[in-house]
This record gives C-alpha cells, structure tokens and sequence, in this order.
C-alpha cells in the first residue's frame, strides 16, 4: 500500500513540475516547479535522515533509502539542468547511505557506530540544500 501511495505522490509531482516546465517558464511557473521540487526534497532527506537515525532491520531501511533514490531520479528527469544535477548529488547520497545501512548489524542490540549514521544524514542534509540552492538559482 505504500508503494502505491509513493508512486502516486510521485507521479503527481512529477507532473506539477512538467506542467510548470512546459507552462513557459514564466515566473509564477517556474516558482512552482521549484516549490515543488524543494518540498519533494524536503519530505525526502527528512525520511531518509529519520530511517537512518530510527535503526531497525538493515534490509529495511536500505529499501527504504533506494526507494527515496528512485523518488529523486524521476524528479530529475525533468528538471532544469542545473537543479537535475543537484538532484543526481542527492541520489547518490542516498545510494551511499543504502550501502552504507547494508552494513548495519540486523541484531537490535548490537552497538551502532552513531557518528557513521551521523556522517550519512549529513551528508543526505547537505546534497538537499544543494538542491534547494540549485534551484533558487536557476
């Protein structure tokens, strides 16, 4: 069910941003698309932070990250140039960090390197104001 949902939210976003690309790249469009590629990312790096700081099965989280990736590579495929290159950055943070979950021990009780999982939300917080930064300025 949630795969469905996601997909759906996806779609839609992907289409507001189409429109607002083909609208002409009047002010008001284009201030749209942004809105919501920057909202889209927003809702991104904080799942991907939260499931990276709520632990849990390895397996999980790194499915979860990878499906916040894939949200990121079809929001890039119509996006500007210079914000679709921000978006790659970003995907490949969230690629790293589902590598990097795939390490996580799968006992609930063994200790986790927090500073490691820091480093990965960080660097998820960082490519998302890239983006954002992208945007604004394009």
């Amino acid at each position: 069910m949630q795969r469905i949902t996601t997909s759906v939210a996806l779609v839609f976003a992907g289409a507001l941003l189409l429109s607002g690309c083909a609208a002409g790249g009047g002010g008001g469009s284009t201030a749209d698309a942004c809105e919501t590629v920057r909202s889209e990312v927003r809702d991104v790096s904080n799942g991907a932070q939260n499931s990276l700081a709520a632990g849990g099965d390895p397996a999980e989280i790194q499915s979860t990250l990878e499906g916040y990736s894939e949200r990121v590579t079809t929001l890039g495929e119509t996006a500007p140039d210079a914000v679709s290159t921000a978006l790659e950055g970003l995907s490949g943070a969230l690629d790293d960090a589902a590598e990097f979950a795939a390490t996580l021990p799968e006992d609930p009780e063994a200790e986790v390197d927090a500073d490691a999982v820091a480093e990965q939300g960080t660097a998820i917080q960082e490519a998302a104001a890239e983006v954002t930064s992208a945007c604004t300025e394009g």
